[in-house]
């Protein structure tokens, strides 16, 4: 009897593999056949061929811009560019260790920005930050570290800027953010208080910059995006003692986020702890909101289970379907309600960073989805993203809750993780073909 049920047990199991491996081959070649991912590929590559700019409406190269597409670049234009590019975040580096959001050539477009920063290692440009965000520190470490792995170029790290290093620069820049930027009670990176991974902080005032409006907060894409920081350095690092620095406070940081911010009965990021108060009346429940940006930069992070992927992305399917938005670039939901806060910029829901729906942040979380297993879900949820991108032939900043396209024509950031995402699933379907 026994030999019998264990008979039938493994005939199961042979049944249930090649059925699995079935679906898998089936899989790969709907991908490997899929033209519409080949055009929305090669219009990314064309795109990305044209310089470093965000876009047609940025005419800056900004540092959280070019970490998405860098990768896609290193492999369309000249590295030596590329590495130049890189190297002018460092040389504008400021005497604190703070990083530059964006750079342009001196005389060229300004934007009238009061906070224009120069350095003289770098006679040529003048830089720009939105003092609101915390992420140019931890964007430019993880954008060398996808050069390096692209080129294979990892002399960058030992280039002399000045009287530093590259690496030691980026250890400055850490520095700074742990003086400047930290909340000593959470053990956390602190920010303006934006909507979810935005730039324009809810309070109105200065709108991209820290005024007197400003409350300080701490948030999940802030903190995921300074583990995957660490996470490079750690990998940079040849000496013991700076590997377990490094470590250590990766590990800190990480397990304050799921501590604070991880909301483990909703299964979902809380949007923010309040450094010293909130901007909202005490009668709005903001944890009501999902940030679907933030929560796939902490999947990036390694900050979530495999069962907790599952979950979230089902949170945000389900979020798409409530508000009608295009794909899981929807930015928050519910947004936040019109007139919570002064800022007419954002306030309007559906507007802009108040669930628009962005390529940049749901090309991130298809990478994740195929970066964790999920393959099937990634290449379904990936479809409404290349059609989109083929009905108006451009890569759009940001898309309205009927699928308008809004804000800068020729994305590339939008390019840039739409590309990534094709080349992971084609990758996975080559090997499983």
């Amino acid at each position: 009897m026994r030999t019998k049920l264990l008979f039938v047990y493994f005939f199961i199991l042979s049944f249930s593999t090649t059925l699995f491996s079935q679906n898998k081959k089936e899989l790969a070649g709907k991908i490997l056949s899929d033209k519409k991912m080949d055009t929305v590929y090669a219009m990314a590559e064309k795109l990305l061929a044209k310089g470093f700019n965000a876009g047609d409406g940025y005419p800056q190269v900004w540092i959280r811009d070019m970490n998405t597409f860098i990768e896609t670049s290193c492999k369309v234009y000249n590295t030596d560019s590329i590495r130049k590019n890189l190297l002018t975040f460092y040389k504008l580096q400021q005497p604190d260790g703070e990083i530059v959001d964006g750079y342009v050539l001196k005389g060229h477009v300004t934007w009238n920005d009061p906070n224009i920063y120069t350095n003289d290692l770098d006679p040529l440009h003048v830089g720009f930050i939105n003092t609101v965000e915390t992420d140019q520190e931890t964007s430019l470490i993880q954008a060398i570290g996808k050069y390096i792995r692209v080129t294979g170029d990892a002399s960058i790290l030992n280039e002399k800027i000045g009287d530093k290093t590259v690496l030691e620069r980026m250890a400055f820049s850490i520095d700074y953010l742990l003086k400047n930027r930290y909340s000593e009670k959470y053990k956390l990176l602190t920010g303006a208080t934006t909507q979810d991974w935005g730039d324009v902080q809810i309070e109105g005032g200065a709108v991209v910059d820290v005024d007197a409006n400003t409350h300080w907060a701490i948030d999940v894409y802030d903190n995921s995006m300074f583990v995957i920081a660490l996470n490079n350095m750690i990998a940079f690092s040849k000496v013991a003692a700076d590997k377990q620095k490094w470590t250590n406070l990766k590990e800190l940081t990480s397990t304050n986020i799921r501590k604070y911010l991880w909301d483990e009965k909703n299964h979902k990021f809380i949007p923010h702890i309040y450094v010293n108060g909130s901007p909202f009346p005490a009668d709005f429940d903001e944890n009501k909101i999902h940030y679907h940006g933030g929560t796939a930069v902490a999947i990036e992070a390694g900050l979530l289970s495999k069962q907790e992927i599952a979950l979230v992305n089902k949170q945000m399917l389900k979020n798409v379907e409530l508000s009608g938005a295009p794909s899981i670039g929807l930015t928050v939901y519910p947004p936040y309600p019109e007139g919570i806060y002064k800022n007419s910029t954002t306030s309007k829901p559906y507007v802009y960073q108040n669930g628009g729906d962005w390529h940049w942040f749901g090309g991130r979380m298809i990478q994740q989805l195929a970066a964790n297993g999920f393959t099937q879900e990634a290449y379904d949820e990936l479809q409404p993203m290349l059609n989109i991108v083929l009905k108006h032939n451009k890569f759009y900043e940001w898309y309205g809750v009927h699928g308008e396209p809004s804000g800068s024509g020729d994305f590339k950031g939008s390019a840039g993780v739409l590309a990534k995402a094709i080349a992971m699933l084609r990758d996975w379907a080559q090997k499983n073909k």
